[in-house]
């Protein structure tokens, strides 16, 4: 029996940034969370965020103290936030980051977002990934998601220089995507309608925080 710990995450992180053609995944623990580690990392302080897409995407901009702007579109797999940032919850498709990142020339860094949540293609329950272009990026979000450190070294050990957040993917759920990973790469996925997503303009919590 093979032991799970870090280095099973650091090989589900690669499995799954070469399905999708990124240079480097860092795994977390949702993707709204390596959303909000994005938004960090760059100091954005202004988001763009659809009518209709989940809540703890649009609540990010009250948690961050950043400016939150409603945009009426109708999206289809994933949409920029800001500064080549992008929710990707429920984009499953070979290369598409290379697509992306290529389709859009004028930002140099893209992040892409997407969810192992259990309504989306590679079900985990919980978890999502940051997919980047960006090498120095990809170390300081690692450092992010998992409390200022880097995995695989005794904290004790590291002269921590970086403000982390506690949001690192569990070596059990990498090892779960793992062994899940081949039937998804086979499989169809669903192809999501924006309005499965209800208005969030509409609800009290967002008319509130207006």
């Amino acid at each position: 029996m093979s032991t799970i710990n870090f280095k099973t995450v650091e090989l589900f992180e690669q499995k799954i940034a070469e399905f999708f053609g990124a240079p480097y995944g860092i795994a977390v623990d949702s993707c709204t969370h390596g959303i909000e580690l994005c938004l960090r990392y760059k100091g954005i302080k202004e988001i763009d965020v659809p009518k209709r897409t989940y809540l703890s995407v649009a609540m990010l901009a009250e948690k961050l103290n950043i400016k939150r702007n409603w945009v009426d579109i109708q999206w289809q797999d994933y949409y920029h936030l800001a500064s080549g940032i992008y929710d990707a919850a429920v984009l499953w498709r070979k290369d598409a980051f290379r697509d992306i990142a290529s389709y859009y020339p004028i930002e140099t860094e893209t992040y892409l977002n997407i969810s192992f949540q259990y309504q989306k293609h590679l079900k985990l329950g919980r978890g999502g990934m940051i997919l980047t272009n960006n090498k120095e990026a990809a170390i300081q979000l690692k450092k992010m998601s998992y409390d200022g450190r880097l995995p695989n070294i005794p904290w004790r050990e590291q002269n921590i220089d970086t403000i982390g957040y506690h949001y690192y993917l569990l070596p059990e759920l990498a090892q779960l995507g793992l062994e899940r990973l081949p039937e998804a790469i086979k499989t169809e996925p669903k192809q999501w309608k924006v309005e499965e997503w209800p208005d969030l303009t509409k609800m009290d919590v967002f008319k509130q925080m207006s």
